[in-house]
């Protein structure tokens, strides 16, 4: 009998030489959730375990060419989309999404570092809304990026209200930037709210999170889980990961997304 082939996942992320975040953390969550990652990086940073302080980002055809040689030979699963670095890297990534519309898009909306330095400005925010939420099938942002993402909105639910009027199908808005005695994080589509899920708050800060979610539905997605069922899994595989963390450095921890490959 033929091996079963593994799941493939394109994933659009930046190269965080800490290996917290960005294209590190989606290959591990792609490959706890027994898929293989093809990694486009789209920028190069300078940063440490406490903040960003350099973002350089790679050449739009370059990272065209790289793309579209893997996806002329490969069979990709789902796209997930971290940080973006330039409009010339969204408008590269838009030509491809346009080209492949029937593979799944996670996007997770980098617009600042865990430490609050900028990552995008007005430009990259405006393009990302125009060029890349029309094809994206689950937004990940935290609540002060979905704020940004809907400066006019004037509640959390108004803000996913705005970007699924964008073209976005769905919405899974994260609450650990809230001052909430447990994390809510809250699924939205089909122009309502459609379920919520409350997650122990764990001590401390972590870096990579975000990524870690977003990876990990785009993993589950991959390998065939309808999107509700990708969501939770996703939420509770990050809990475990952060629940595990660890501090190889002087800020924040680094979620433990291999886990689960050392024995209790």
């Amino acid at each position: 009998m033929a091996p079963q082939a593994v799941p493939v996942v394109m994933t659009f992320s930046g190269l965080d030489p800490t290996g917290g975040a960005g294209v590190q953390a989606d290959i591990e969550a792609l490959a706890s959730h027994g898929c293989h990652a093809t990694p486009i990086i789209t920028a190069l940073t300078v940063q440490d375990t406490r903040d960003v302080s350099k973002l350089f980002a790679v050449d739009a055809v370059l990272l065209n060419e790289q793309a579209r040689a893997v996806l002329e030979d490969v069979p990709v699963a789902a796209f997930k989309i971290g940080l973006l670095g330039s409009v010339a890297v969204v408008e590269a990534i838009h030509a491809i999404l346009r080209d492949y519309p029937e593979i799944p898009v996670i996007l997770d909306p980098i617009l600042k570092s865990g430490a609050g330095t900028a990552l995008a400005d007005d430009a990259l925010a405006d393009a990302m809304r125009s060029l890349l939420l029309p094809q994206t099938t689950l937004l990940t942002p935290n609540s002060l990026e979905a704020r940004a993402l809907a400066p006019n909105a004037d509640t959390l639910a108004a803000c996913a209200m705005a970007i699924l009027e964008s073209g976005c199908e769905f919405v899974l808005i994260t609450g650990t930037h809230e001052h909430t005695p447990q994390v809510v994080n809250t699924l939205y589509g089909n122009h309502r709210k459609l379920q919520q899920f409350q997650w122990q708050r764990l001590d401390g800060e972590y870096h990579g999170s975000g990524c870690t979610l977003a990876a990990s539905v785009a993993g589950l997605l991959a390998q065939g889980r309808e999107p509700f069922t990708a969501v939770h899994e996703a939420q509770e595989y990050t809990w475990d990961s952060l629940r595990h963390g660890y501090r190889i450095g002087r800020g924040q921890s680094i979620p433990n997304r291999l886990f689960w490959a050392k024995g209790e």
